[in-house]
């Protein structure tokens, strides 16, 4: 089985910096694009940034210039800088991950991480 495991949530002030990580756990598996995503209260799930298997980055343009996605293929983690944040940045953030396992392609989800940026 694969597991998604994040970590790196809290609060933060205004301005202040984050870091999230989010770790896939198991065996047998080729990991494609990864990617996180915020759930604000009363809102949907939304894409904040995503990386491909080549690095290549994409962003929500509310995150561009302040978040930055990289992704450690030998430990199978992707993180997510957050910088100058914000309070509309407040959300529980998601990690999720294409995973290949015995050739097909399946979409794992982590557990969560509550970022509360206080004004």
């Amino acid at each position: 089985q694969v597991q998604l495991v994040e970590s790196g949530g809290g609060l933060v002030q205004a301005g202040g910096s984050l870091r999230l990580s989010c770790a896939a756990s198991g065996s047998g598996f080729v990991i494609n694009a990864m990617g996180w995503y915020q759930e604000a209260p009363g809102k949907q799930r939304e894409l904040v940034a995503q990386i491909a298997g080549d690095g290549s980055t994409n962003y929500a343009d509310s995150v561009k210039g302040r978040f930055s996605i990289s992704r450690d293929n030998a430990k199978n983690t992707v993180y997510l800088q957050m910088n100058s944040l914000k309070p509309e940045d407040t959300a529980v953030y998601y990690c999720n991950a294409r995973i290949v396992r015995e050739r097909a392609e399946y979409l794992y989800w982590g557990q969560g991480t509550q970022v509360t940026v206080s004004s």
